[in-house]
């Protein structure tokens, strides 16, 4: 019998052996940092609403049943948005209506800060140990995230915001607070105010090629795809024969003083195609939507 346990003792260990093999390299691929590099873009401006809950405003002026990106006329109903905060989304859209084109962070050559930046169409991330860099092609504006960090006791507003992020798993989650506030501040194209009690959650995780196809049925439902090859459809190019992964970012907006509670609303990202396009707005006067020339910066005096 004591030949028989030490002949059974190193097969115990052989089999043991063999199940760690098989489960360590399920468990690191689980565990591993996914990566989000290169070059993502959508065919939409604006947000993809959620499957369930409270969502962001909706546009009232539709083209062919979907949001008329040519009017921002948002739906100022909405029960998320607190009295004030509807009536400036009010008088937006009846600016838009008077065809005035109502002023936002676009037309008028400003920084895009998020939520507001996240409707828009083409975005790139560097990965690095201790920081997540976020390119976008307007404006060449840039988005800096510190890894494993924490919010300083006392945040200095500035037009991104003070970003932190954390992998879980397989998902990038960035938290941000101290969004400056400026005369045309607002989390979408259509005048929804935002305050400095902005909070922001986002979401990254690379999805099936199917699931993003669902997520752009969904998409659909509200916002018009836009062609890159058209001059007033302000696309860009997405790769047509790219069945990989694609780049979806789910968000949740809290801010007390403008919203009766927190929404939430998803923006994806497909492989782009072409190479990385600069769109400047102060090279750009005269607005694609309203007819209108764009109130471009300028100076009274020199500057020598």
């Amino acid at each position: 019998m004591g030949q028989s346990i030490s002949h059974a003792k190193p097969q115990a260990m052989i089999m043991l052996a063999s199940v760690a093999m098989l489960v360590l390299p399920a468990a690191a691929a689980e565990n591993a940092i996914p990566d989000f590099s290169g070059l993502w873009a959508r065919p939409y401006i604006g947000f993809e609403p959620p499957l369930s809950g409270p969502g962001p405003v909706t546009n009232r002026s539709r083209l062919l049943g979907q949001s008329n990106i040519n009017q921002f006329v948002r739906d100022y109903t909405n029960p998320i948005l607190k009295p004030q905060a509807a009536e400036i989304v009010k008088k937006h859209g009846e600016l838009e209506l008077k065809g005035l084109g109502a002023p936002n962070p676009s037309n008028q050559c400003l920084p895009m800060s998020p939520p507001y930046i996240l409707q828009r169409q083409e975005m790139q991330m560097l990965q690095q140990k201790d920081q997540i860099t976020i390119l976008y092609n307007e404006d060449q504006q840039v988005r800096r995230v510190r890894l494993n960090a924490r919010h300083p006791q006392h945040v200095i507003p500035s037009w991104s915001g003070d970003s932190i992020g954390r992998y879980e798993g397989q998902t990038l989650v960035i938290d941000t607070i101290g969004i400056k506030v400026g005369p045309h501040s607002m989390v979408d194209s259509y005048g929804t105010p935002q305050s400095e009690a902005l909070h922001l959650v986002e979401h990254y995780r690379l999805i099936d090629y199917d699931a993003a196809v669902v997520a752009a049925h969904n998409s659909e439902r509200e916002n018009r795809r836009l062609l890159a090859d058209s001059n007033a459809g302000n696309g860009v190019g997405i790769d047509p024969d790219y069945k990989g992964k694609a780049l979806q970012v789910q968000f949740t907006v809290e801010d007390e003083k403008i919203f009766t509670t927190p929404w939430s609303a998803t923006t994806t990202y497909w492989r782009a195609s072409g190479d990385w396009v600069e769109r400047v707005c102060a090279e750009n006067t005269q607005d694609y939507y309203a007819g209108l020339n764009t109130a471009i910066p300028m100076a009274k005096k020199p500057d020598f």
